[in-house]
This record gives C-alpha cells, sequence and structure tokens, in this order.
C-alpha cells in the first residue's frame, strides 16, 4: 500500500500514525492540485484531497477511515476496538465540532491563508475561533486533571486527532499554556518520536513560510 500525503495538518497525521503503527505502508509526497495531477489521482479520490491510502485496485481517503484500517492491519489497538470503541468514537465526534474546529479556525487564518497567499487575516474569525477553543480548551483540561490519555492508560488515536493542529501553534498562536493539564498532554504526545517528527527519512517538502508581519499584533 502506498500512502500519499503532504505537510499539512490531515496529511501529516496519518503518516503520524502510519509511522507510530510501523505499517507496512511506502509513501509519496503529493499534490494532487498542483497543474497536471488532477486526473492521476481523481480516480484515488474525487475531492482530490490528501491522505490516500492507495493498493492495487483500490483506494481509501480521510484520515480517520485511514488510521481505522491501518490499525486493524497492524493488530493494533491504537484505534480502540471492543469496551473502549465508544469512548474513542465520542471524542473524535466532540473533537471535530469542538476543539479540533476551534484549532482549525484560527490556523485557516493565522497559517493557511498566509503560506498560500490567499487573504488577510479575518480578526472576527480569529476571534471566533478563539472563543470556541477557549470553552474546549477549558473541558480539555478539566478531563486530562484525572488520565494520561483521552481513552485508557495509553495513547490512542483520539489523543492524535485532537492534537491534529497543535505542531503548527507556532503560527496559530492558541493560549495552550493558559490549560496546564492539556499543555501537559501534549508534551506527553511530543515525546513519541512518531508524532514529533512524522517526516524523518521522507522526501518531504517544507510548507511555505508564513510571513511574521502578516500576523495581526497581539
Amino acid at each position: 500500500m502506498k500512502l500519499y500525503f503532504s505537510r499539512n495538518p490531515n496529511p501529516r497525521l496519518a503518516v503520524a500514525v502510519a509511522r507510530h503503527l510501523k505499517a507496512e505502508v511506502s509513501f509519496e509526497f503529493a499534490s494532487p492540485f498542483a497543474p497536471g495531477q488532477a486526473e492521476r489521482f481523481r480516480s484515488l479520490n474525487p475531492s482530490l484531497s490528501l491522505p490516500i491510502l492507495a493498493w492495487p485496485g483500490g483506494s481509501l481517503w480521510e484520515a480517520d477511515a485511514i488510521a481505522c484500517r491501518l490499525s486493524r492491519d497492524a493488530g493494533s489497538n491504537f484505534w480502540r476496538g471492543g469496551g473502549d470503541e465508544p469512548d474513542m468514537i465520542r471524542w473524535l465526534s466532540w473533537g471535530k465540532e469542538n476543539f479540533v474546529r476551534a484549532c482549525d479556525m484560527v490556523h485557516f487564518e493565522r497559517g493557511t491563508k498566509q503560506r498560500y497567499r490567499i487573504g488577510p487575516i479575518n480578526a472576527a474569525k480569529v476571534e471566533e475561533g478563539l472563543e470556541v477553543f477557549g470553552k474546549a480548551a477549558a473541558i480539555l483540561d478539566a478531563e486530562l486533571a484525572r488520565r494520561r490519555w483521552l481513552v485508557g492508560a495509553s495513547v490512542s488515536y483520539a489523543d492524535f486527532r485532537m492534537a491534529t493542529f497543535l505542531p503548527f501553534n507556532d503560527v496559530a498562536g492558541l493560549p495552550l499554556d493558559d490549560y496546564p493539564n492539556l499543555a501537559c498532554w501534549y508534551r506527553r504526545l511530543e515525546e513519541i518520536d512518531a508524532w514529533r517528527d512524522p517526516f524523518t527519512g521522507l522526501d518531504a517538502p517544507h510548507l511555505p513560510p508564513v510571513e511574521r508581519q502578516a500576523l495581526p499584533a497581539g
């Protein structure tokens, strides 16, 4: 199987999962939206978005689905099953609509738009994202006061998914340190080699830089 990826948040997540699980996949950096590339990838994912997991005669897209497939193939409980699966799905669902969404909102304005020159920072959208982030981070901080990981006694895909945008916080500027238990949890994640630098040894061109002067003061 081959995992097509880039350094953007969701493809990074998929690569981190594959490296953590030591999955039997090869990796290929891809740019489906680049000139002349769309038709190569359209049959693998009609939306052209990454990540894409492909094999002869089939493909799978969306990071959550890929994580589930790779975890099952590896015989790992990283994607929780059995009695823990509802709890994991709870965090995936809640994160998508709350914490992860808030991180995405802020990162899109301060990071993505500035990297790719697709418009100025919308301060109102940043403030909206920060408001959602504050509410969600407070909930996570309280939960993580009594547990090291979101599901069970070891790291799971729920932790990786919840942290999707945090490796990009150098540009997003989310106030993670205002929530000490949340910050400690993320430091634990950064102790995992596959999470901290999933691209080690891969041909993975860096993202375009974000010009610091493009960020709003404060």
